[in-house]
């Protein structure tokens, strides 16, 4: 027992130095633009200043100050009535009954200011939406020697979801607008499993549809959310139907072959898991099922990753910076992600094992975009492919905030 609970800190203090590490390497290109870029990337320091100091900077060190002060002052209990105040509000939750009424309320309100949206041609908001209509039209051939066209086709799931709300709903949006709702509601339901406090989820829904990444590509079609939507249902169904993760997880890699690497998340979670090891044995299984058969689909189709294969250290190194640009709208999360971090590695000490998963997330999905970078230049690291990194930094929001019964 001492021997696994030894094993449990030694886990959590790497997992917590990795997320250090991560999240401060893209902390510091939101400070300093242009460092890494100098360094590593393909601007001189002959034209930009290295230390100049970016728009953000102020507010990012100032929330963090004040946040992490009154962290510091919380969690030592230096002004007591505050920590009492506080904890009263990290105790508070909502029945069962409530907590759907206001679910539901939120995600009404969110579908009806966005609905308007499904009327915008999206061929006037994303240049790269002739790409999506170019291979709808010669979709499920992988093999035309266009190989923008042959990759999209590639990807079959979200294709067929795409072409059906096109050919059915004569609105390619639709697909894209319910896979968002789908996604508020399963950061909801993954937050309320970890804490088992419905207000946390609550939060969570709060927290991602905030965020202004989110919003800005909730019903684009070309960028759309089902990889994202996929994944957490993967995690989401660990809880509840195990043998449904591997299909899910599945699905999100032939919705955007970017999740591939994810699978690291879903087993990191397992294992964390309060599940027995019969069970979590078999969901391994299950794993090993889903890689072997994601293999043979891979090898039977005609795809193009074993020709854009390119490493490059510099592409990963500077790809580093992209947190900085890409995310430089989503204020909340520049202003809270440090505190977040640190604040799920106290939660983690204090007994809830899945705040060590969303620190072991956070700092793989910051992680993700680089290493794309560094294996080819093939894709751009557009913004969009922060969503899954919202989705679950808005889940450790809600756990964080309110105390569970797995804490102290």
């Amino acid at each position: 027992m001492e021997n696994e609970k030894t094993h449990m800190r030694l886990s959590l203090t790497i997992v917590f130095l990795f997320a250090l590490i991560m999240v401060g390497i893209s902390l510091l290109s939101v400070i300093f633009p242009a460092l890494i870029l100098t360094e590593f990337g393909n601007i001189t320091s002959d034209y930009y200043d290295k230390f100049e100091i970016g728009n953000n900077a102020i507010l990012l060190i100032l929330s963090n100050v004040i946040i992490l002060a009154i962290g510091y002052i919380y969690k030592k209990n230096k002004l007591a009535n505050f920590s009492s105040f506080v904890n009263k509000i990290r105790g508070f939750d909502i029945s069962k009954k409530q907590s759907l009424i206001i679910g539901i309320i939120i995600i009404t309100v969110y579908t009806v200011i966005t609905i308007p949206e499904l009327s915008i041609d999206e061929a006037t908001q994303w240049g790269d939406y002739h790409i999506l209509t170019s291979a709808l039209e010669t979709f499920p051939e992988t093999n035309s020697g266009e190989q923008i066209q042959d990759e999209q086709n590639s990807r079959f799931v979200r294709m067929i979801l795409l072409g059906f709300s096109q050919d059915y709903f004569d609105n390619i949006k639709i697909i894209p607008l319910v896979s968002s709702i789908v996604l508020i509601a399963l950061v909801g339901l993954i937050a309320f499993e970890i804490s088992q406090k419905k207000v946390a989820g609550l939060l969570s829904m709060l927290v991602l549809i905030q965020s202004y990444t989110f919003l800005e590509y909730d019903t684009i079609a070309v960028y759309e959310s089902l990889w994202v939507t996929f994944f957490l249902f993967s995690i989401y169904t660990i809880h509840k139907k195990w043998h449904l993760s591997g299909i899910f997880y599945l699905l999100s890699v032939f919705s955007k072959a970017f999740s591939t690497p994810f699978l690291i998340l879903n087993v990191f979670y397992v294992i964390r898991s309060e599940l027995d090891s019969k069970t979590k044995l078999r969901i391994m299984i299950s794993y090993g099922i889903v890689i072997l058969v994601m293999i043979g689909l891979f090898a039977l189709g005609n795809t193009i990753y074993d020709d854009i294969i390119h490493i490059d250290f510099n592409r990963f190194m500077s790809s580093l910076s992209d947190f900085s640009s890409q995310m430089r709208f989503d204020y909340f999360m520049l202003m809270t992600i440090l505190p977040v971090t640190i604040g799920l590695f106290f939660l983690s000490r204090s007994g809830l094992v899945h705040a060590e998963s969303l620190l072991f997330f956070i700092s793989v999905l910051l992680l993700a975009g680089p290493l794309v970078a560094l294996l080819t230049d093939f894709y751009v690291i557009l913004p969009y492919r922060f969503v899954p990194l919202i989705a679950f930094f808005a889940i450790a929001i809600g756990v964080l905030i309110f105390k569970t019964t797995k804490s102290s």
